[in-house]
């Protein structure tokens, strides 16, 4: 299931930016960054389920920034 979702937010998150790259239509990074947020936590839980604790709570705070990055930049739109 982990792997599933890992490969769904991925595959939207780098669409989004080559649709961004190409069109040089900058307006959904926001989402973007989002997702790739929400892949960086798949990636922290299934870290946990290897018990490797740290490389996890790395990814669980990178997720938690990118989340705070999407927001702020959604609100400024």
């Amino acid at each position: 299931m982990l792997k599933t979702l890992q490969i769904i937010f991925s595959i939207l998150g780098i669409s989004l930016s080559v649709y961004g790259l190409i069109t040089h239509n900058h307006q959904l990074n926001f989402l973007m960054i989002l997702l790739l947020g929400l892949f960086m936590l798949t990636l922290g839980i299934s870290e946990f389920k290897r018990e490797r604790k740290m490389v996890g709570w790395f990814l669980i705070g990178v997720f938690v920034f990118s989340v705070y990055v999407s927001i702020q930049s959604f609100v400024l739109i």
